[in-house]
């Protein structure tokens, strides 16, 4: 079994473990699969951007459920295909496109608060994981889906719970198998499929330009005037919807679940909202003065990664920190790691926003602190993902003050991202009765 089943004990403090008990580079087995674990920023950035070439991703992301889930989009693609995908999507992530989103993101944010009483209690898991999809689904589709959200929202949650179970054989049975659990996976895919198939359809028939990413997408043409095809589009979508629906919610979440732990930052985070906005909504032009909003969203962001981990397989013999490291071997990075190592960030288990200065991130290793990936890979949505966080932050927080429900557990789920495993509660209290 090698280390599967301590892995799968407790994902986290088995990384944590390694590094403490063997180093920056430890050599590990799942099953018959090589594997290495790296911590330090330098042999992280020699795999993710110095020798790039000669990884693709990890068999993780080859798998079965994974395919099925996104397909062959910019996360998983590789090669001249990735470089493709990666030249048609640029457009549609240009500055000034993602700039046209933020008034929509303060809208939507403004309906979900619209009917939250005074001492009521709130899960900001779901409440985010909600909003986030409806600002994803109205940035890509210009489509409002309140109406069916939940549905959609539900399906996706319910896709995602196996991969909490990566490390063991059932997740192999079940992705090489027709068990219940493979039927009822591709059962819950198609009808994802039917919604994103339609919208597709419906969007190529009129040949309208929406403003909004499958626009963008639908219109983005190669050199040789080739476009994508539906295949093509429906994949990227089904990224699209993962990464800028759940990883965004997740952060938030773990937000508010930190601002809450943390009174002092909250006073801070809230008079920087009296003081920018006063009593009016957030706006794009407002981004460069909420600077402490956004060390907010950085600095939690480090403790708790959504993508708490990359992974990378050596396409062939080459060596890492001075090690051989043959062909297959799986190669893992890990953010919740990294980003709490004492070398490089002082005091790292506490909730520090002000550490995020410009003198600080200068001399910070570029590899040190990682949420959205690094190299050539990194996320195309970074930009569209902070400005949504920071600007859904200041839309709250200027109206709320969100109270953790003090008996509610809030614990770590490492599935395929890090959840708070039944939620983040909070009493909401409206900031002008206080």
């Amino acid at each position: 079994m090698g280390v599967m089943r301590e892995f799968n004990d407790d994902p986290l403090g088995f990384i944590e473990r390694l590094q403490r008990d063997y180093g920056d580079i430890v050599w590990s087995r799942f099953l018959y699969v090589p594997a290495l674990f790296l911590y330090h920023p330098n042999e992280i950035e020699s795999v993710l951007t110095t020798n790039a070439k000669n990884f693709r991703k990890a068999m993780t992301l080859r798998s079965n459920f994974f395919q099925r889930l996104v397909g062959n989009g910019l996360l998983t693609s590789e090669g001249e295909e990735w470089k493709r995908q990666r030249r048609l999507s640029n457009p549609a992530f240009h500055r000034e496109r993602v700039a046209s989103y933020a008034n929509t993101m303060v809208d939507y944010a403004n309906r979900l608060i619209t009917n939250w009483h005074e001492g009521e209690t709130r899960d900001m898991h779901r409440d985010m994981m909600r909003l986030t999809l409806e600002i994803v689904v109205r940035c890509l589709f210009s489509a409002d889906v309140s109406h069916d959200v939940d549905h959609i929202g539900d399906t996706l949650a319910e896709m995602v719970k196996p991969f909490a179970s990566q490390a063991t054989l059932k997740w192999i049975l079940n992705n090489r198998l027709p068990t219940p659990e493979h039927i009822r996976f591709h059962r819950l895919a198609r009808k994802i499929d039917n919604v994103v198939y339609r919208i597709i359809a419906e969007r190529r028939a009129n040949g309208k330009d929406e403003g909004d990413l499958l626009s963008m997408l639908l219109a983005a043409h190669d050199e040789d005037g080739s476009g994508m095809s539906d295949q093509q589009l429906r994949d990227e979508v089904m990224t699209l919807f993962l990464a800028g629906h759940e990883t965004t919610a997740l952060t938030l979440a773990w937000t508010w679940y930190l601002l809450g732990k943390n009174p002092e930052a909250e006073k801070k985070f809230h008079a920087e909202l009296d003081n920018v906005l006063n009593d009016r909504d957030a706006t794009f032009a407002d981004l460069p003065r909420l600077k402490f909003t956004e060390q907010i969203v950085k600095e939690s962001m480090r403790l708790y990664p959504p993508a708490y981990g990359l992974g990378r397989e050596a396409i062939n013999d080459c060596e890492i920190g001075g090690y051989r490291v043959p062909t297959g071997t799986q190669v893992f990075m890990f953010q919740w790691a990294t980003h709490r190592d004492a070398r490089w960030f002082d005091r790292p288990l506490e909730f520090k926003p002000e550490r995020w200065t410009a003198e600080f991130e200068s001399q910070l290793h570029k590899y040190a602190y990682f949420p959205f990936g690094a190299g050539p890979r990194v996320c195309i949505g970074a930009a569209f993902a902070m400005m949504e966080m920071v600007l859904v932050l200041a839309t709250i927080g200027r109206k709320f003050r969100l109270e953790l429900v003090a008996k509610h557990p809030v614990e770590v789920y490492p599935a395929m991202s890090l959840r708070p495993k039944d939620g983040v509660k909070v009493i909401v209290h409206s900031r002008s009765t206080l």
